[in-house]
């Protein structure tokens, strides 16, 4: 099963983990207090970038029969709604620019161009998904109730199909996260699924029903008769900024190394297991600050989930003191460029959706989730940090996966060595 004692994982001791609190409620603290004007220009100049980008990608579309000029305004159209989807539509919801007390850059006030409604996905993905983050059985997100990503979760026939559904789901990103935040709106509502009137649905029935007029009706027929042109440039700009925003989340969140919980684990959880959690269960994207701007500053998923209401323009500050802490108690910081990140995804998704007697690795002990009871055969133990005797250095969690992955590695080759001696190996 995925980690029931984050504490025994991390090879860390309960002085460490508040330790280790403390220096992380010092980076926000720190973040907090040295906000101000700067952080307002970023803010205001990536709102002018977004909007100026959308009339110069609305205009073009005029000409869309043109084919270089359906081009530039398909691609100015796209980048737009890339940049408010992830850049300002998801850091403002989270609040991390309710500081400046701008009405119009607030979490309670912005509405942004997606499908679903704002209230739904702050209830479900700010509050649910940021609580209970990678925790089996209380996370929607791990899968979104869509995929099995983890082999804590029971096997189920139409996993099979997950190949094909994985598909789908990149390509209509934005309606599978409206359906998912309208599920878990009823649930937490207590509405049953099978009420068509109740608010929630009318809530997402209205948004739904503007997003398609606005893409769909109103902007292709301010083009008169280059309208069929104009909706295929709707319809293509939605398409690109729903497949990034599908490769940005999946390489965040389900590549090896971003670990999964019990519901054990949480109960009783302390406030430094808490950002332990956040810091094992999330994975960063290594691609340059132009990456970084088009990811929402996402591609610091690390820094993001421990601190998700600090400004985005402050995380790579952020993650230079979070990778010197990772240095310093031995911790894994996982990181990889997208295309790493999403293939190590892919290979999960395609993996897991075979049944469990197909699969080789346990929930203890599989590349994509593990826990503590994988370092049982270590000699160190894995209850208590040590410090190498020669070197003076700690060895902890990120030294127990490397001596792990060796024992692995030479267990293998053992394997191997006596079958081509004409013995069979050992039963595992």
């Amino acid at each position: 099963m995925a980690i029931t004692d984050i504490r025994a994982f991390a090879h860390l001791t309960e002085t460490d983990i508040v330790s280790l609190a403390n220096e992380f409620d010092a980076i926000r603290r720190d973040v907090e207090n040295s906000r101000g004007p700067r952080d307002a220009r970023y803010v205001h100049s990536v709102i002018r970038l977004q909007r100026g980008l959308e009339v110069v990608g609305r205009c073009l579309l005029f000409g869309s029969r043109h084919r270089s000029r359906w081009v530039a305004g398909t691609t100015a159209l796209s980048l737009a709604k890339i940049i408010e989807n992830m850049e300002l539509g998801h850091n403002v919801m989270h609040g991390q620019w309710d500081w400046m007390n701008d009405p119009e850059i607030h979490s309670t006030s912005w509405e942004w161009d997606q499908t679903g409604p704002s209230e739904h996905w702050k209830r479900a993905h700010n509050y649910a998904h940021h609580t209970y983050t990678n925790i089996v059985g209380m996370d929607e997100d791990v899968g979104f109730g869509i995929l099995r990503m983890t082999r804590d979760e029971k096997w189920r026939p139409r996993n099979l199909a997950q190949p094909l559904a994985n598909v789908v789901l990149a390509l209509t990103f934005e309606w599978g996260i409206a359906l998912h935040d309208l599920a878990a709106e009823k649930q937490m509502r207590g509405v049953p699924p099978a009420q068509w009137n109740s608010q929630p649905n009318k809530d997402f029935a209205v948004k739904a029903l503007r997003q398609i007029v606005k893409d769909l009706v109103f902007f292709p027929a301010l083009t008169g008769r280059n309208w069929r042109s104009t909706l295929y440039a709707n319809l293509t700009a939605n398409v690109v900024r729903n497949i990034w925003a599908y490769l940005v989340i999946f390489c965040g969140h389900f590549p090896d190394g971003a670990e999964k919980f019990t519901v054990e684990h949480y109960e009783n959880e302390t406030h430094g297991e808490w950002y332990l959690r956040q810091l094992l269960g999330s994975a960063n994207i290594s691609g340059g600050k132009a990456m970084d701007f088009l990811t929402g500053n996402l591609s610091y998923q690390i820094e993001h989930h421990l601190f998700p209401d600090l400004p985005s323009n402050r995380y790579p500050e952020i993650a230079a003191r979070v990778r010197a802490l990772c240095a310093r108690y031995d911790l894994p910081y996982t990181t990889g460029p997208l295309s790493r990140q999403y293939l190590l995804a892919l290979r999960t998704i395609h993996k897991l959706a075979l049944p469990d007697r197909f699969l080789k690795a346990t929930s203890d002990d599989a590349p994509e989730t593990s826990s503590e009871r994988k370092f049982e055969r270590l000699r160190a133990g894995a209850a208590e940090a040590l410090t190498d005797s020669l070197t003076g250095r700690r060895r902890g969690l990120l030294t127990a996966l490397r001596t792990h992955a060796a024992q692995a590695v030479a267990d293998r080759r053992a394997r191997r060595g006596r079958t081509r001696s004409g013995r069979l190996p050992a039963a595992v």
